[in-house]
């Protein structure tokens, strides 16, 4: 999954492949790859990354899956993308311009895939998108900004080196997800 850029001095790696179901009840998306998601090929792939663990026991998968398994993530009505394609040890070394080019690209898929709800994984992509709301706290859940004209839902970042919440906060939004799916009689197909 990687190739070596000679020119750069530098691994290049390929994106992650998306998976986006149209009408999808829920579109997550990540900033970026992570080098361990990008090496291996599949998102949240990392060693410490909670996000597999969270789905099933927020109930929004109904048995235990890992990175290997997020191509199966249309099968119960969900999408995975990110927000930037390019991998990078930290959310530091990305650029501004990848983050104006990464919102124009996922309104795209949007637009294209009509998803029922967006998910951002992270309060700093959350951020990045609204940048009126750098500074401010921000709460998970469903937010008042639509995003392409679709509800917007914050979660918290599953990473291990995201030490700002702890496991029961961030499986109390991952549940209150599947809450709101629930409310709104959007049923996964489990």
């Amino acid at each position: 999954m990687t190739g070596y850029n000679e020119r750069a001095g530098e691994e290049k790696y390929l994106p992650l492949r998306d998976y986006i179901p149209t009408a999808a009840l829920v579109l997550f998306v990540g900033i970026n790859p992570g080098i361990r998601s990008a090496t291996v090929g599949h998102h949240f792939a990392g060693y410490s990354n909670r996000f597999w663990r969270l789905l099933r026991e927020s109930g929004l998968v109904p048995k235990p899956i890992s990175y290997e398994q997020d191509s199966s993530l249309p099968e119960w009505g969900y999408g995975i993308t990110n927000l930037i394609a390019r991998a990078s040890a930290g959310i530091d070394d990305l650029q501004p311009h990848e983050y104006s080019g990464g919102r124009a690209a996922l309104l795209a898929k949007i637009r294209r895939y009509q998803p029922k709800l967006v998910a951002l994984v992270g309060v700093t992509l959350y951020r990045a998108l609204f940048t009126n709301r750098v500074g401010e706290p921000i709460r998970f859940g469903l937010q008042a900004e639509r995003l392409g004209g679709v509800p917007l839902f914050v979660l918290p970042n599953p990473s291990g080196r995201n030490a700002n919440y702890s496991y029961p906060e961030m499986l109390e939004a991952f549940r209150a997800l599947k809450m709101y799916l629930l409310q709104r009689h959007l049923q996964p197909s489990h």
